[in-house]
């Protein structure tokens, strides 16, 4: 019995509202071996009623309250060696699933639970060396159309879902309904019907949260709920000059406005308050970009494509959206809009895989570099105030070094290795001292660790002192198709 969507699962329909750039998909290299180094338009909207550990601030704020969106910090463990604490395999996957896979949207790990979203469920896997136990099951009234990586200080988060009762009507491919659970238990604690949402599909619905709110735009209309109990707080559904394409959430919230159609389109970035909708400011891109992503809400950065389908320039602005720096990546690699094979699924305009913002400086990857015995790519930090570029740490050869995410004011770094004795890393990296510490050192499955590596087609993340790798589509294997396909492997260490 197969539990994935059928190929028309997302309709022509959804797929022709939202049209899609075509790009090149950077497949991981990794076929040799290298050293890994063990260094020890507020008009539109319609206001509703009612060895060492790492660095961390020098002030650090009042303890968070549990609506916040949660910021941890890793402590750097008493011994690097990994093992494995989560190996999930998912069965029942169709013969003929290569060109249709069951699509894996969604990944977030709490201190005993690693919560995976599948299709039209989401299983909540019990964190524990040696078991595959799925501790609790959310069955969704459909497919899961938006994801948001975004989870609250207490453990919840949201997904948009496409209904089944619609299948087989001219509306099937519509994506309105909001469901926000518990990480924890699998609970649903609330679910609410997006208004107005005729035009929103898995191709351009976008999910995020702030402090407090779930929002949700889908280029022709946003809205945003109170986390509390569901209820709408505002929403944008009228047609107007400028129309919400996506929202970046976090410490903040940033709207991406389109204002036009086609190549005549021009775009806008808005800091809202998040509990009215009202703009704050507004920075207004200059023409000829072709795209545009919002990688960080505070500090505001913007990833846009000048004249081509890939991210040309990060823009930089200061707390009232005046730009400070415009930063050229000729030679670096954001991965902005790189998922799915340059499709627009499930959300898009949040996620740059090869890059994390941090508070006071911007990591970016660089692109591959195909020199013999040189770094396939290096991570290069960025002050946000100026735009100049800092230190530097190599990936290896044939080793590709990519950004995870910040841990208090450093950096952890994914390291893949194929040799057959020197393992792969996730790193602590101080940008402003140089110094790199070994985190975890691990190897992953073999057939199976080149997709697992690569941030364009899993999900990468490092929480309460373990990594997981998560794909987001799952195939059945070529040789045995009966046989269950891994979905997820985690890493712990030893001595956790």
């Amino acid at each position: 019995m197969s539990f994935g969507p059928p190929p028309s699962v997302y309709t022509q329909s959804a797929l022709a509202a939202d049209g899609r750039r075509k790009r090149r998909h950077r497949m991981l290299l990794g076929v040799g071996a290298a050293a890994v180094v063990v260094t020890l338009c507020v008009g539109s909207r319609l206001l509703m009623p009612g060895v060492k550990a790492p660095t961390v601030a020098e002030h650090p704020a009042a303890a968070p309250a549990p609506d916040e969106i949660r910021e941890t910090a890793e402590k750097i463990p008493a011994t690097p060696e990994g093992q494995v604490v989560v190996d999930h395999n998912e069965g029942g996957l169709p013969k003929d699933s290569a060109p249709n896979p069951r699509y894996a949207p969604g990944t977030w790990a709490t201190d005993k639970i690693l919560a995976k979203g599948v299709a039209d469920r989401i299983a909540g896997i019990k964190i524990e060396p040696g078991y595959d136990e799925t501790a609790w099951t959310l069955k969704l009234d459909g497919h899961i159309c938006a994801a948001s990586s975004h989870v609250t200080v207490d453990g919840r988060t949201a997904v948009v879902v496409q209904p089944a009762k619609r299948k087989g009507t001219k509306d099937a491919g519509i994506c309105d309904e909001v469901v926000f659970f518990d990480l924890n238990t699998g609970r649903k604690l609330w679910q609410s019907q997006m208004p107005s949402a005729n035009s929103a599909f898995v191709t351009n619905t976008n999910l995020t949260l702030t402090k407090g709110v779930v929002a949700v735009a889908w280029g022709h209309g946003s809205v945003a709920y109170d986390m509390k109990d569901g209820r709408q707080l505002w929403n944008s559904t009228g047609v107007s000059r400028c129309e919400d394409k996506s929202f970046a959430g976090g410490r903040a919230l940033l709207a991406l406005e389109e204002c036009g159609e086609g190549a005549d389109a021009t775009y806008e970035i808005q800091k809202l308050d998040p509990r009215t909708g009202r703009t704050r400011w507004t920075y207004g891109i200059a023409k000829g970009v072709q795209s545009a992503y919002l990688p960080s809400s505070d500090p505001p950065v913007v990833a846009v494509a000048a004249g081509d389908t890939e991210v040309t320039d990060l823009i930089t602005l200061d707390g009232n959206g005046k730009r400070l720096a415009t930063i050229s990546m000729d030679h670096y690699d954001p991965k902005c809009g790189g998922r799915y094979f340059g499709a627009a699924y499930f959300g898009e305009f949040e996620y740059c895989d090869g890059m994390v913002v941090g508070r006071h400086q911007i990591y970016v990857e660089s692109k591959e570099n195909d020199e013999i015995n040189e770094p396939e790519t290096w991570i290069v930090a960025f002050d946000p105030r100026t735009g100049k570029s800092g230190r530097k740490i190599d990936g290896r050869r044939m080793e590709p070094a990519v950004p995870l995410r910040m841990n208090g004011d450093d950096l952890l770094v994914y390291r893949h290795s194929d040799s057959d004795v020197e393992p792969s890393a996730v790193v602590s990296w101080n940008s402003r001292t140089g110094k790199e510490t070994p985190f975890l050192l691990f190897t992953l499955p073999e057939g199976d660790a080149g997709k697992l590596s690569d941030p364009e087609q899993s999900d990468i993340v490092v929480e309460k002192g373990r990594v997981f790798f998560a794909k987001r589509e799952l195939t059945a294997d070529d040789k045995h198709p009966k046989d269950p396909a891994l979905a997820v492997i985690g890493i712990g260490n030893v001595g956790h």
